[in-house]
């Protein structure tokens, strides 16, 4: 055999054992890896809940660092808040979270000791303490803490170590109390309401509804609507600026039996203001001026707004509307409800209207002269403006 054939088989050779250990380590080190993968993340706790198994959840707690408690209770197929308060709770908001649970998971480890507890806040009396329970045991207690680059943090209670959290829905672990509550106040079909009552301080409305359309008769209180009495330093500015009456001016009120400028579409407008009526607020526990304490007091002396709905098969609401709590929202409340809301004055303001809420609206003339880009307003005679002496 030749010298340079005894040369290329030997580099052949060599190549060959080369490739050989190469595909061996890398294949060692495919598996070693596969292997470590499978157990930094293949015992990562569980802490998915699936659907199945949300809807047998009864009971939710919520601890978030020194704030109070808040626990939320299912009775019946309702659920309710027993704790810091007796209330009723939102459906929707419950269902939100516990359809939430079904993507909840641990996907990494931050650390398999207790050490990082207070650094990454899943110490106890830190973070936010989530606890659901199906009847007397605990589908899952878990602490989320920071929420930093890498995610959101969690203990698993009884687990030793911190995990990374995935589907964790901040804004409803940390909901204040007062945001669980249920606030709807009224939701009916604006189709099936056959009249409507307002009695307020100008007087008593009735609207009835005939085929499609709106009649209205009004009886006025014969009592001058209560102003905002203003601040006492601003009473001199207000009588200053106060707009005078023309000699013979009088305000125009609508008769019991005819009422002229009565317009229809203003009671569907209110209608659609209370359909689906919602509070935005709360009175607080200790609220003393709602304008709702005396509910027996008749609106006309100084007792609450009051609307009656009445629908098609004879059933009704009844809605009391109070004093502003702040700007113009409006206490609230139903005489079979204790609670007591606040809604805004989009709404409010049809309990407490004068006539001409429900009136026509003059149409206003237009003022514009044609071609005239200003309005019709004269232009300024430069001849007459003073120019400043140089």
């Amino acid at each position: 055999m030749k010298p340079e054939q005894k040369i290329a088989g030997a580099v052949a050779v060599l190549l060959a054992l080369g490739g050989a250990f190469y595909f061996t380590r890398d294949s060692a080190k495919a598996e070693r890896e596969a292997h470590t993968g499978a157990s930094a993340k293949g015992d990562l706790p569980n802490v998915t809940v699936v659907k199945e198994e949300a809807d047998k959840i009864t009971k939710l707690e919520f601890k978030s660092g020194d704030k109070e408690q808040i626990v939320l209770e299912k009775k019946g197929d309702a659920w309710e808040i027993t704790k810091p308060i007796q209330a009723k709770a939102n459906k929707n908001d419950i269902k939100s979270l516990l359809d939430g649970l079904k993507d909840l998971k641990t996907t990494d480890v931050i650390d398999r000791t207790t050490a990082g507890y207070e650094q990454y806040e899943v110490a106890d009396g830190k973070g936010v303490h989530f606890v659901a329970y199906k009847g007397a045991d605990k589908a899952l207690d878990l602490v989320f803490g920071k929420s930093g680059t890498r995610g959101q943090m969690v203990r698993v209670v009884g687990t030793d170590g911190i995990w990374i959290a995935q589907g964790y829905q901040s804004h409803l672990f940390t909901k204040e109390v007062k945001n669980w509550r249920d606030k709807s106040i009224l939701e009916f079909e604006e189709a099936n309401v056959a009249s409507v009552e307002i009695e307020n301080e100008s007087g008593k409305y009735i609207f009835t509804k005939a085929g499609d359309n709106w009649s209205g008769t009004f009886k006025d209180s014969g009592k001058p609507k209560k102003k905002d009495e203003p601040k006492k330093d601003d009473k001199a500015d207000a009588k200053k600026d106060e707009p005078k009456k023309e000699e013979g001016e009088k305000k125009k009120k609508p008769s019991g039996d005819g009422w002229a400028d009565f317009d229809g579409k203003k009671v569907e407008d209110m209608l659609r203001a209370f359909k689906k009526l919602n509070a935005i607020d709360f009175a607080d526990a200790d609220a003393k001026d709602t304008g709702l304490e005396d509910l027996e007091k008749p609106a006309v002396d100084g007792g609450p707004a009051k609307v009656t709905i009445t629908f098609k098969d004879g059933k009704s609401v009844v809605v009391l509307v109070g004093k502003t709590q702040k700007g113009t929202n409006r206490f609230v409340k139903k005489p079979d409800d204790g609670t007591v809301w606040v809604i805004s004055s989009w709404s409010a303001d049809w309990a407490t209207a004068e006539p001409s809420k429900f009136e026509k609206k003059e149409e206003k003339k237009d003022e514009k002269k044609d071609g005239d880009p200003h309005g019709g307003h004269d232009e300024p005679d430069l001849g007459d403006l003073e120019l400043p002496e140089e």
